[in-house]
């Protein structure tokens, strides 16, 4: 079952069969607990939210589709779908989040029994990060903190930022462009 792509384990998983799930966890657990670890600062939510996440592949009704995109994209999705409701929820129960800082993502943990190849292209991912984040405002960092690893939705961000919803989706929309622009040069 290890050698199945991971649209045959999707497949699988939808026909109830376990042994796929559990071929996608060894497959993507750490990668999945990486992520919302570095968006909730704890190991105890980090793993709830891991378990969420394979729970709702299990019990999802959505399927996965090869020609909208990579699986670990679509899992991206979701754990970070999950990861924002989690964030949500915490917010609700008290107002105070503490900010994302860059020595905190140094700290993130790696996929200790990643291959040596993926280690190697793991940390030029982000070091390309890094490098493309330099060329970003204060603000605009600020912002994409916020939206994509505090759970901030547009509204919410426009009333904190006092500014109109419209201004705050086009200064996301600037700061994606920029990135994306760095990150395709420091990729050639």
């Amino acid at each position: 079952m290890h050698q199945l792509t991971d649209n045959e384990l999707m497949l699988l998983v939808k026909l109830k069969q376990q042994e796929a799930l559990s071929v996608l966890y060894d497959r993507y657990a750490s990668l999945v607990y990486s992520y919302a670890f570095r968006a909730v600062r704890d190991e105890q939510a980090a793993r709830e939210i891991v378990q969420s996440v394979f729970v709702r592949l299990w019990t999802t009704e959505s399927d996965y589709s090869e020609e909208k995109g990579k699986y670990i994209n679509w899992l991206i999705t979701i754990t970070r779908n999950i990861t924002i409701d989690w964030l949500r929820k915490q917010r609700r129960q008290s107002e105070g989040i503490v900010p994302f800082t860059a020595e905190q993502m140094a700290r993130i943990p790696g996929d200790e029994d990643a291959s040596p190849e993926a280690s190697v292209e793991r940390e030029s991912i982000k070091g390309q990060i890094r490098v493309a984040y330099r060329y970003l405002t204060g603000p605009q960092i600020e912002l994409l903190e916020h939206f994509y690893w505090q759970g901030f939705t547009l509204r919410e961000l426009a009333a904190r930022y006092g500014e109109p919803l419209g201004t705050v989706k086009n200064r996301l929309h600037q700061a994606l462009k920029i990135l994306r622009r760095h990150l395709a040069l420091e990729g050639e």
